[in-house]
């Protein structure tokens, strides 16, 4: 079968999971019920073990996909000389929504003849479990261990190899054939196979959700369809029960091909808070910003004030990291992760960005309630005992402690706004505390994170390189967008770490020796659109968003990485990327009014 490459996919979802739609046709991503469930189709980790569900016309052809307009629907078209199929993939999503998790793929052909070949094959728990088949009455059902999928199909399938199902079948111009993977609930006999005015029901109610939605975007600027996907992106990553924000619905694609930096991002991060709250309140999404923040919320009341890096969707602290040894990983690329053991890292950022979370939300929002706000003084009550100390920095490295740059930056973060907060709201304090730790910070970094030789701020104390998580601090206003120190570090990381406008996070680098290269971050590009829009160099800034835009997939989604051919590496689609294009956006396009 082989890799399709990671940017040669759409996703679907139905706020609960999504599903990873190739160009040609195959489903290689899906887990059940939720985003972090056990996948019953992952070949996108191993095409031989991994499970798929392949639709495609079995005469040579070239393909094609895009969104329904103002949707999260996916078209996908498959040309030839014979003719032209589309095959339609969406999760329903109704008014009276039910969480059955239905996945609808309906096939239509356009002009001509064409014969469409069907291959499911799942492979249950991260193909660890074994599954027996089924045929009844329209359809099939494959049971496995604690689950059952029930295929729907008007469509006569047969079993293959592999414990698969397989049809074909022949269609031609205006007809057409729906196929319905839904779970089965625990006795749930077989469902019967869609009648065609049922599935059309379920694709306009679809449709018509997704429309309304987007539609409450308060964005009109010049790169609304860009900002409008993004946002369509995002909410298909939040977990409708909880308001929370999965950083990618993938786990184990590689940052690196052959390389082992294949992670489990199938988590919240509390370091993306910030980010998410800017993005939804002064984009209009002022509901799900309520729901995101009451999730953050009951992260705090139930800390005692240590923070974790990211929690599960429902809020799990233990996210106990495994290795599926027996996955080969996409394109080779081992270990394929399960888990994150990020979780137990000390990382001092994410303090800052619940603070700032919280102040946007009291701010744009909701004023903050009594309770959230004890939550918080003792949030800062450890951060205040503990800035001092090392920490894992914001890119979560696994091995020395240092005292990044970054890290305190945050960490002065979390001291402001909170002195904001409670000046503003008349709010119980430590304001005497916080305001001398808060000046520490800033005293420290300005005479150990500035490098008087390089002219530069730094990653870490002591050091000689740079990182791009620098790139935040006029984003988080600890220096002016014009400030001549910032001016100087802005200049070093375009000169050190960006190749014309892809910015890597860092060089990797023993004792600060020759760089051995890491690959570019995007969210790190568009940080540095918005730290030259603030400094007032708008066309520079213009440019290098519209270039970045050009390394969006065909669909207008980002991976985390952009490999050195243009390819995407890494989970995918990759949540803080999204949210960091529209905080761009937004405020270059105010910047050009």
């Amino acid at each position: 079968m082989g890799y399709l490459p990671i940017e040669n996919h759409g996703i679907i979802g139905d706020l609960y999971t999504a599903a990873l739609v190739g160009t040609d046709g195959t489903i290689d991503w899906l887990c059940l019920p939720d985003f972090d469930s056990p996948s019953v189709f992952c070949s996108i980790l191993d095409d031989e073990k991994g499970g798929h569900f392949k639709i495609r016309p079995v005469q040579d052809f070239h393909s094609n996909q895009i969104y329904l307009p103002d949707t999260n629907v996916l078209l996908t078209r498959f040309l030839s000389p014979e003719g032209v199929a589309e095959v339609m993939d969406f999760m329903p999503i109704e008014d009276e929504r039910e969480t059955r998790h239905d996945l609808i793929r309906d096939v239509r052909v356009i002009r001509g003849r064409m014969t469409i070949g069907v291959d499911c094959r799942p492979a249950f728990d991260y193909a660890r479990q074994e599954h027996a088949i089924e045929f009844v009455k329209g359809g099939v059902i494959f049971r496995s261990a604690g689950m059952a999928l029930n295929l729907a199909s008007e469509v006569p399938l047969e079993e293959g190899p592999g414990r698969s199902v397989r049809g074909r079948f022949e269609l031609k111009a205006g007809e057409s054939a729906s196929f319905v993977l839904q779970q089965l609930e625990e006795g749930e006999g077989p469902r019967e196979a869609l009648k065609r005015a049922e599935c059309q029901d379920l694709l306009q109610q679809t449709m018509d959700y997704w429309r309304r939605w987007v539609a409450k975007s308060g964005y009109r600027g010049r790169w609304r369809d860009m900002v409008n996907r993004s946002t369509l992106a995002l909410k298909l990553m939040t977990y409708e029960p909880t308001g929370a924000l999965v950083t990618a619905p993938t786990l184990g694609l590689p940052q690196t091909i052959g390389g082992s930096h294949n992670w489990d991002y199938r988590y919240t991060w509390l370091r993306d808070a910030a980010f998410t709250m800017f993005v939804l309140l002064r984009v209009g999404f002022k509901d799900e910003a309520h729901k995101f923040m009451g999730w953050l919320q009951q992260r705090c009341r139930s800390s005692g004030g240590l923070l974790q890096p990211l929690y599960g969707i429902d809020g799990r602290k233990d996210l106990v990291e495994e290795e599926l040894s027996h996955l080969s990983g996409y394109r080779g690329s081992r270990p394929v992760r399960l888990g994150n053991g990020a979780y137990e890292l000390v990382q001092f950022d994410l303090y800052g960005a619940v603070l700032d979370a919280a102040y946007l939300h009291n701010k744009y929002g909701t004023p903050l309630d009594y309770d959230t706000w004890q939550s918080l003084r003792t949030t800062l009550s450890w951060l205040s005992e503990n800035w001092r100390r090392p920490d894992a920095g914001m890119w979560g490295v696994r091995g020395d402690r240092e005292n990044f740059v970054s890290s305190k930056v945050f960490s002065w973060v979390a001291l402001d706004r909170a002195i904001r907060l409670a000046y503003q709201r008349g709010l119980p304090a430590e304001e005497e505390l916080w305001i001398g730790q808060r000046d520490a910070i800033y005293q420290e970094i300005m005479e150990e994170g500035w490098n008087a030789e390089k002219e530069s701020f730094v990653r870490h104390y002591g050091s000689g390189a740079l990182d791009a998580s620098l790139l935040l601090m006029p984003v988080v206003e600890f220096v002016g967008p014009t400030d001549p120190r910032w001016l100087s570090t802005l200049e070093r990381i375009q000169n050190e770490l960006t190749h014309d406008t892809l910015v890597d996070r860092y060089k990797a680098q023993d004792a600060d020796g020759p760089s051995t290269g890491e690959g570019t971050f995007s969210v790190c590009s568009f940080w540095l659109v918005e730290c030259l829009t603030r400094a007032g160099r708008l066309d520079e800034a213009r440019l290098a968003l519209e270039k970045m835009f050009s390394y969006a997939n065909h669909l207008g989604l980002y991976a985390e990485k952009i490999g050195s051919s243009g390819e995407a590496l890494g989970n995918f689609p990759h949540a803080f990327t999204h949210l960091s294009l529209i905080t761009a956006a937004v405020r270059l396009d105010r910047a050009l009014r």
